[in-house]
């Protein structure tokens, strides 16, 4: 079943051209030779995004091939200026980047519910011959032309916005830890890749304070080159400003598979080694006292705490530790 989480479409985008200026003349009964009165072009529609809250998906995009926005209608005598084009808004979700196809630049970013921001400017409309009577030209016969829209494709991405982006291989148990300290409730079993989209959890902390996690789909090594979700997932743990590397205590190699992670994050952007990162070894109830000793003494050099999101062993101690990360 394909799945209703799209975080990436793309689409040609067209804004409007601006109305032409009229080139009219005042005539009346009684004045035969009325000066110049034409108007301006209206305005070329923009096609703008706004971001909304209550959006989690680019679904609703998916099959919008071609987005126009209205052209400005022309200037008319008497000075009446041409009609604005209708402007297209694009509801987005927020997280939500904006770039040009064939350069790749970025043109804006959604950050919060409610901002609106112009992607594609529409043409500005031309002026009227009413502008350009001078001393030396009291008929002028020239209106300008409106201007042109902008044609081009466009690619939306959405960047999931969490204050804890959860990294691990498949099957690491990062959905049966998010359902474990939040209301949210992805889809668990006990196979790779069961998560193919993002979750998001809002973690209830002590006097009625809360911050985000996403569970967001495992990383295997290659995944800075594509492979696997590659790309996809590692895109939405760019704007989570702690990082929860979650391993299994039957880990063979616990170290190793840490280090591999880095790598991968490192491979696709280094910047992402900048971020604040926790270390949660999960399935700790299989453990007793003594193996756990054990095994502190070949951890990574982080910090780190042993979790157990069955028994709730250690979810205390790792809520407070997020959230002094979180207000350093």
């Amino acid at each position: 079943m394909e799945s209703n989480f799209i975080d990436y479409v793309k689409f040609y985008g067209f804004s409007g051209n601006g109305g032409a200026g009229s080139s009219h003349f005042r005539r009346e009964k009684y004045v035969p030779k009325g000066g110049p009165d034409g108007g301006d072009g209206g305005r070329g529609g923009h096609v703008i995004l706004k971001g909304n809250s209550q959006l989690w998906t680019l679904l609703h995009l998916k099959y919008r091939k071609h987005i126009k926005a209205d052209h400005g209608a022309r200037g008319e005598g008497n000075r009446k200026s041409g009609a604005d084009g209708k402007d297209i808004i694009l509801e987005v979700p927020v997280g939500t980047v904006a770039r040009d196809e064939e350069t790749g630049r970025k043109i804006l970013e959604i950050m919060q519910d409610g901002d609106e921001q112009i992607l594609l400017p529409g043409g500005m409309g031309g002026q009227g011959n009413f502008h350009f009577k001078s001393s030396t030209n009291q008929a002028p016969h020239y209106a300008q032309p409106g201007i042109e829209g902008i044609e081009k494709t466009i690619i939306l991405e959405l960047k999931i916005l969490a204050d804890v982006g959860l990294v691990g291989f498949p099957n690491a148990g990062k959905s049966t830890l998010l359902s474990a300290v939040s209301a949210a409730r992805p889809e668990i079993a006990d196979y790779p890749f069961t998560t193919l989209t993002p979750n998001l959890g809002v973690v209830e902390y002590r006097d009625y304070k809360s911050f985000v996690m996403a569970d967001i789909p495992g990383i295997i090594e290659g995944a800075a080159e594509g492979k696997g979700l590659g790309l996809r997932f590692l895109r939405h743990i760019e704007r989570n400003p702690i990082l929860l590397f979650l391993i299994p205590a039957d880990t063979a190699d616990i170290k190793k598979e840490y280090e591999i992670l880095l790598n991968e994050l490192n491979t696709y952007s280094p910047e992402l080694l900048d971020k604040q990162r926790l270390l949660a070894i999960s399935k700790s109830d299989l453990l007793d006292d003594e193996l756990m000793a054990e095994m502190k003494k070949e951890l990574p050099i982080v910090e780190h705490v042993f979790i157990s999101s069955v028994t709730s062993q250690g979810i205390p101690k790792l809520k407070d530790k997020i959230w002094a990360e979180l207000n350093q």
